[in-house]
Parts: structure tokens; C-alpha cells; sequence
């Protein structure tokens, strides 16, 4: 999600926020609109491989599942007394979601949400691997993906498998994945990081 860079950061409430149209705003932490830079191509292309990966994996007989790509999610509000300064709202790089109870909704989607992917970048890895682990897990989400790129952000070194410890709002690393991602909940899936990378989908998606 991208905002215009000559824009200075302002205070959204949540009224104004709830009045208006989510896609108006982007990313905002504690009432403050964050400026996001656009993500490079490279970016993009393991977002959308991804995207197709899980979506392949949904069993077409089970319960309803749907992927979503970086659209607003509400988390809790910050416990903080000004009320501008208390609205959370990210757009995940990817997420899965039970869509059993009702469409998709920005109110409740975090709850909904059963796998969130960020995809990290330069300007976005300190927020991935930091705030963004800790926001996920207080909402509860099982499992939380985090890509990892080498120093010239080429190519993926690993992915990180975080799932909620016995308190179900911390993360812990489970497994750390340096070739494939292979997953088995909340989706069976296998694919390579090769593949991830591809400028040609896998034949069958």
C-alpha cells in the first residue's frame, strides 16, 4: 500500500476513519497514517506466486477459505487516552482468512484471518520482524510468515514460520525454512523458493 510521498504523516481517528473509505488511508499506527513506499517488482512477484500457492492449496470440499493481498485489516485499538491516537489498521502482504461466517469485513477480518504473510523489503523489514509480529499475535492469528530477502534483496534466504506459544498472543519461530516452504496447517502446501521467484507460474495453478 502506497501514499503520496510529498504528503506530511497525519492523525486519522476512528471516526474519521470509520466515515470514510479505507483505501483513502493506508497503514496507520496509533491514530498516525504511515507513508509507505511502492515495493519493487521482485517484491510483487513473490507476493502474487504466494497468493496462487495457498490459493492452490484450499480444499475446494472443506470450509470456506479465501486470500486476500494487501487489503485493510483493523487490529485492537492502541490503550492510549487520546482518541486519536488509539486507530491500528495494516494491509497484510497476504492472508488467509475463514470466510465461513460472512464476506470479507475490515472490522472483523483479524479474527477471521488464519495466516498472515509479509513479504519483508528495505524500508519494511525492522516493522515485519518487530511491531508487526506483536500486533499479529495479540490478535490472535495461528500463523504468521515472515520472507526473508538476501542484502541486495534478490533472493529469499528463508522464511520464517512463527506460530502463537501456549498463551496464543506471543510468537515463537517453529520452524525456519531455507529451500521450500512446506506447510501442513492451516494448508497442505509445498513449494520451492525457486518457484517463488519464478517469472512463470507452476503449471496446474
Amino acid at each position: 500500500m502506497s501514499t503520496p510521498q510529498d504528503e506530511s504523516p497525519r492523525l486519522v481517528a476512528v471516526d474519521e476513519f470509520l466515515a470514510g473509505q479505507p483505501d483513502a488511508f493506508g497503514e496507520i499506527h496509533d491514530g498516525l497514517m504511515i507513508t509507505a513506499m511502492a515495493q519493487s517488482p521482485e517484491h510483487d512477484l513473490v507476493v502474487r506466486r504466494l497468493a496462487s500457492t495457498v490459493e492452490f492449496a484450499i480444499d475446494p470440499d472443506g470450509p470456506c477459505r479465501e486470500v486476500h493481498s494487501d487489503t485493510p485489516m483493523r487490529l485492537a485499538d492502541a490503550e492510549l487516552s487520546d482518541p486519536h491516537r488509539r486507530l491500528r489498521v495494516r494491509y497484510p502482504d497476504l492472508i488467509l482468512r475463514d470466510c465461513t461466517d460472512g464476506p470479507y469485513d475490515i472490522q472483523r477480518v483479524a479474527r477471521q484471518t488464519l495466516l498472515v504473510v509479509e513479504i519483508t523489503s528495505a524500508d519494511t523489514v525492522d516493522t515485519d520482524i518487530g511491531i508487526k509480529r506483536e500486533l499479529y499475535a495479540r490478535e490472535g492469528i495461528p500463523v504468521y510468515l515472515i520472507v526473508h530477502f538476501d542484502k541486495d534483496w534478490q533472493q529469499i534466504t528463508e522464511i520464517e514460520e512463527c506460530r502463537l506459544d501456549w498463551s496464543g498472543r506471543r510468537y515463537v519461530t517453529r520452524h525456519t525454512h531455507t529451500d521450500a516452504l512446506v506447510l501442513t496447517e492451516p494448508v497442505t502446501l509445498a513449494v520451492t523458493f525457486a518457484e517463488l521467484r519464478s517469472r512463470l507460474p507452476r503449471r496446474g495453478y
